[in-house]
């Protein structure tokens, strides 16, 4: 469970500092994470990203403030952290649907995000299928992108990434290297996050043995005890669902930890959005 303390120790130390330049750097270090991990598990638990939940709360915040005082609304912008009133204006409408002269005049229901307070489940409603097996090191060639973790890039470029695999034929040639030892596509993150960068590598790839085609890159997975989950059911829904589970349910009672090697999501040949489509994720576990 110290995970889950630390987690919302990072939560507590945004709160403290909301009117403050918070950087993903400096939340994730308050939960003894690389930032990478600290804003994937924050999203699965929460739902939203975590530089959503800063612009609700100073929202939010902005909203009491400007209903019970007389301050006015450039001091609140700038408060709150934004360059012009007019950005406020346009961030304060998107989130509460009235102006910010409108909500002083209480003109319109605002909308108000809570603190988070992170609660998990011991033991889930739904069982979840696993395994923990130990692999060897096997080789994987495919198209590696890096995204920038600071502005949340990857969150908004990865699927766009496999858009474009998907529509421009590189996913068949993938399909056509496969070695058959792990059938399918992988989605696989790499962890590069670290006091010197704040970048992850997302790679589309097959597992595959010799030569690396031409037009793709080679990636060494090395040989782990992988923690191994089945996925049922249509995408893009079925996969994070299991990913909350995982989060939210196996971690904090499994006693496993990160291994920090990269982590694979397996898709496998067929329909994905069948009701009875199949898929895996692959996580490093010490």
């Amino acid at each position: 469970m110290a995970w889950i303390e630390s987690l919302q120790k990072a939560i507590d130390y945004m709160e403290e500092h909301l009117l403050d330049d918070l950087t993903i750097e400096n939340i994730s270090k308050q939960a003894n994470s690389s930032v990478f991990h600290f804003q994937r598990t924050f999203a699965i638990l929460t739902d939203i990203s975590v530089g959503d939940y800063i612009r609700r709360r100073r929202l939010t915040l902005a909203a009491h403030e400007l209903s019970r005082t007389n301050c006015k609304i450039i001091d609140l912008a700038f408060k709150y952290g934004y360059d012009t009133p007019e950005a406020f204006s346009k961030a304060f409408r998107r989130q509460h649907g009235v102006s910010p002269s409108g909500a002083r005049k209480y003109n319109g229901k605002l909308k108000s995000y809570n603190r988070l307070v992170i609660q998990v489940s011991l033991k889930g409603a739904d069982p979840m299928q696993y395994k923990v097996v130990e692999k060897d090191g096997f080789q994987i060639v495919g198209i590696k992108r890096e995204f920038s973790l600071c502005n949340e890039e990857n969150l908004v470029g990865i699927p766009k990434m496999w858009s474009e695999v998907t529509t421009d034929g590189t996913s068949d040639i993938l399909i056509k290297s496969n070695n058959d030892q792990l059938k399918g596509l992988l989605g696989v993150c790499v962890d590069k996050s670290d006091s010197k960068s704040e970048h992850m590598d997302y790679w589309i790839a097959t597992a595959h043995d010799g030569d690396t085609p031409v037009g793709l890159l080679k990636l060494d997975i090395p040989a782990s005890k992988w923690a191994i989950f089945e996925v049922h059911g249509p995408m893009p829904d079925a996969m994070p669902k299991v990913w909350k589970q995982i989060f939210s349910e196996w971690f904090p009672s499994s006693g496993y930890e990160f291994a920090g090697t990269p982590e694979l999501e397996v898709y496998t040949d067929g329909d994905v959005s069948a009701p009875d489509y199949y898929s895996e994720i692959w996580i490093p576990v010490k």
